[in-house]
Formats: C-alpha cells, structure tokens, sequence
C-alpha cells in the first residue's frame, strides 16, 4: 500500500486527489470517519474531478456527486447511482496510524 496523505489533511465530507502508481485517485472522508478512494475520473464529463464532488448520503449509501454533471457514485463501490450501467473504479484503502494508505483497485463484482 501507498501512504498518500494524513487523515486530517481531508476535510470530514470533502475529498482529496492524489497520483498513485500513475493514476489519479479521488481519496474521500465521511462524517462517520471512513475513508474511500476511488477513480478521480467522471466517466460522464470525461474529466478528472470526481475529488472535488459534494460528498453525502443517498439511502444509507455513502456517495460523491460530481460536481460536472451531479451524477452519484457509490463510494463503496464507485457504482453510479444514476445510471446502473456506469461505475467508476474504487481502490483498497487504509487508515494507519493517522495515514491513509491507498492499494490495489477492488475488483469490480
């Protein structure tokens, strides 16, 4: 795993990006104290944004919303909320010791 960032330095419902092994991943933190890292990609605007979302809850699903076009993102599994045949890669991720570590992509279920 890839120390990317101190815990504190992302804001609580806010979202950082960070290169990690090339590619460019959106590193969040929840209300509740979890942290998630997904694609920093919008596959709907086709840019890198997705860090810079409004981060919320949708039913009981931890989401980012991207702040091209509005569309939802489970963070949990990067799997858009509004259009079920869209998903965005997500990566493990690791708090250790007040340092978020980031790792290998999730395998898509």
């Amino acid at each position: 795993m890839i120390p990317v960032c101190r815990v504190d330095q992302i804001e609580v419902e806010g979202g950082v990006a960070a290169l990690v092994e090339g590619a460019a991943v959106a590193i969040f933190r929840t209300h509740d104290g979890n942290v998630f890292a997904m694609s920093n990609w919008d596959p709907f605007s086709q840019a890198s944004v997705l860090a810079r979302g409004i981060v919320g809850t949708r039913g009981g699903v931890p989401f980012v919303a991207s702040p091209m076009h509005k569309q939802a993102f489970d963070l949990r599994t990067g799997q858009c909320l509004d259009d079920a045949e869209v998903r965005v890669q997500t990566y493990d991720v690791r708090v250790d010791d007040g340092l978020v570590l980031i790792g290998s992509p999730q395998e898509t279920p």
